[in-house]
């Protein structure tokens, strides 16, 4: 398997360093991250359901893609380039802001990242990658809050912490 890295960063996104990710989630380092909010014409957004055997949170829902640039990609690269791995989509992708959070994940693992945002308009086919993800579904606001609050376990950590913070689940204008 093939070592992956993430970028360290302090609170202010300055690169601190490099360190082999399923390391800095046991260590709970902050990293650097992004989150992809792939909306339709009719204001819906794209949901993932995370591929069962994922190192972590698997099986739960979340927004349409997100993961972690690589050292010496930006974050819009590397936004784009998994989205396509993913979900097989390839649209405009604009950067909408950063969300700071940590939470304790299961496996005794720690999200502590300082994701870039993005979002995009999106109508065409979606063809997920199965290593990836196992499902998918087309989502509005509305329906997204209800369903968190009816089963907040569903949903992984980082998405409910974007939902609580009432953003970025609202459709481009």
């Amino acid at each position: 398997m093939l070592r992956e890295e993430v970028v360290l960063v302090d609170t202010e996104d300055n690169e601190t360093g490099i360190a082999e990710k399923l390391d800095a989630h046991r260590e709970g380092r902050l990293h650097r991250a992004f989150s992809v909010m792939v909306w339709d014409t009719r204001g819906r957004l794209l949901l993932q359901r995370r591929q069962i055997d994922k190192y972590h949170s698997g099986g739960l829902w979340t927004n349409t893609c997100c993961g972690h640039p690589r050292p010496g990609e930006t974050s819009s690269e590397a936004a784009s380039r998994r989205l396509n791995e993913e979900m097989q989509i390839i649209c405009p992708l604009t950067a909408i802001g950063t969300f700071t959070y940590r939470a304790e994940l299961d496996a005794g693992l720690i999200e502590h990242e300082f994701v870039h945002v993005f979002h995009g308009v999106y109508e065409g086919v979606v063809a997920p990658n199965p290593v990836e993800c196992d499902g998918y579904s087309w989502s509005s606001p509305d329906v997204i809050r209800r369903q968190i609050a009816a089963v907040p376990q569903c949903f992984t950590a980082w998405f409910k912490k974007y939902v609580d913070a009432g953003w970025p689940i609202e459709p481009p204008r």
